[in-house]
């Protein structure tokens, strides 16, 4: 891969992934204000600066190395700080904000699926330079905020689905179930890297993950009139 094809792949990847997490983030910190939590205000992280959300590996170096290597691409930003303690309904508004994140991200990606059909009326289909490379970050776009709010759905802590899964379970399940959350980090790269290594049937991310992302994103681009 030349480097002006380096720069292309950053540059079609790294954006909309970035402003997808962005907004993933800030959309928690969000729900948990309107729901009696200031903290994400009170430490300023209720902005789209991605600086004020940006991290040194999840949001810049790993999404690089997997862009330049070819690799599917993810990323991750510092969380927004919520304290479930200051929620009007602890048990319940934490479901709320849990869902804020993916659900934030399914609305940019149907959003986006819309803009590439305007960008097809107003182009007329035809591909310049300058329309492929929106086209381009916008299906990126698509991929990457659909890969985000079904991989943070998965039933695991910290992952938004597993304080899903907490506010389902008895109270005393739900507090052992809320402990496997201090692995966050283990977790993420055992179901990443070590279960994909261990076998192929192990991957969650190729076998559970990413069928249903490709399966949404062709049935978007299929709705706004895009797609076989």
């Amino acid at each position: 891969m030349d480097i002006a094809q380096i720069l292309w792949t950053i540059a079609v990847w790294l954006v909309p992934l970035v402003i997808a997490i962005v907004f993933h983030e800030v959309a928690h910190g969000v729900v948990a204000n309107w729901l009696g939590d200031p903290t994400a205000a009170e430490q300023r992280r209720l902005t789209f600066n991605p600086v004020r959300h940006a991290d040194p590996i999840g949001t810049v170096a790993l999404p690089l190395v997997l862009a330049v290597s070819g690799a599917p691409v993810f990323g991750w930003a510092k969380p927004v700080p919520v304290d479930a303690r200051r929620l009007r309904n602890p048990r319940w508004h934490m479901v709320l904000v849990a869902l804020a994140g993916p659900g934030i991200n399914l609305l940019l990606a149907l959003t986006a699926a819309l803009l590439i059909a305007v960008v097809a009326s107003v182009t007329g289909g035809e591909a310049g330079d300058v329309s492929r490379f929106v086209v381009s970050n916008l299906i990126n776009f698509v991929r990457i905020n659909l890969f985000l709010a079904v991989f943070n759905l998965l039933p695991v802590p910290p992952f938004d689905g597993g304080h899903v899964v907490e506010g389902l379970l008895p109270r005393s399940l739900a507090w052992r179930y809320a402990q496997l959350g201090r692995f966050g980090i283990p977790v993420l790269l055992l179901l990443l890297l070590v279960l994909p290594m261990l076998s192929p049937q192990l991957n969650v991310v190729g076998r559970v993950v990413s069928p249903i992302v490709f399966g949404l994103a062709d049935a978007l681009l299929r709705l706004v009139g895009l797609g076989g």
